[in-house]
């Protein structure tokens, strides 16, 4: 498909979050007539290439496209543009993209968990492993599990003694909206559920065992796995799917 050249594909500015501008962008050359209902849109590597953003930026400006209908994914990995009016979207009402929320609870979760180590009580572990045992409960109930999993995290911030951090963490967790979800929805795949709870088990232990550097490590190696598993090709959680459907046949 040829495109023409875009005056606003250099993305250099600092004070928009990328993923918006990328959207943006878009949805102007779907107005422009440039993509029309029905078009197959690029791979997300050669949008990259074409506004100059990471294929993370694309990922997340095009799921945001996805959650109005201006764009639709189909088998998994293909997004063709769709027959919804692209006048309606605005980018102004769009909040943190999810790669970036993960780079924040990286940053603040990470000292976080160090801390709750240091200095977390007899009674706050105990709450953490609480907190654990009823998301294993419910970890196949979307809304309960969401719920659950934000405990366990708040359980941990508050298990430092400041009320602050868990101020914090409880701020971090409502940056996650339908663009987060929506995510999930594509991405999201029963290992990762497995994985992310012995993660979970692996933090609490640590903290119970009063050691911040693998407290520390854990809590990296957890958020890291959500962002790898985000990265993913669009397809990934299809052939998981197929896979793991092939084991159960054998």
């Amino acid at each position: 498909m040829t495109m023409r050249p875009y005056q606003t594909f250099a993305m250099t500015t600092t004070d928009v979050r990328l993923y918006c501008v990328v959207a943006e962008c878009i949805n102007a050359m779907i107005l422009d007539g440039q993509m029309v209902s029905g078009t197959r849109l690029p791979s997300e590597r050669d949008l990259a290439a074409r506004f100059n953003v990471s294929p993370t930026s694309v990922r997340e400006a095009l799921i945001s496209l996805e959650l109005p209908g201006i764009v639709e994914v189909r088998g998994g990995s293909c997004i063709f543009v769709s027959d919804k009016d692209a006048a309606a979207f605005s980018a102004e009402t769009l909040g943190p993209g999810p790669f970036e929320v993960l780079v924040a609870r990286r940053i603040i979760e990470g000292e976080i968990v160090a801390m709750a180590a240091r200095m977390s009580s007899d009674r706050a572990i105990e709450k953490i492993f609480q907190a654990i045992e009823r998301l294993e409960q419910s970890y196949k109930e979307r809304e309960k599990s969401e719920q659950a999993d934000r405990n366990f995290h708040l359980s941990i911030a508050r298990a430092t003694g400041n009320a602050i951090l868990a101020n914090v963490v409880s701020n971090l967790w409502d940056q996650r909206g339908h663009l987060w979800n929506k995510m999930e929805d594509h991405f999201q795949t029963e290992e990762l559920r497995q994985e992310t709870l012995k993660d979970h088990r692996r933090i609490a232990a640590a903290i119970a065992a009063h050691d911040p550097a693998v407290a520390y490590r854990a809590m990296l190696t957890h958020l890291q796995r959500v962002t790898r598993q985000f990265s993913r090709g669009w397809g990934a959680k299809d052939i998981a799917l197929a896979s793991t459907n092939i084991n159960l046949i054998h």
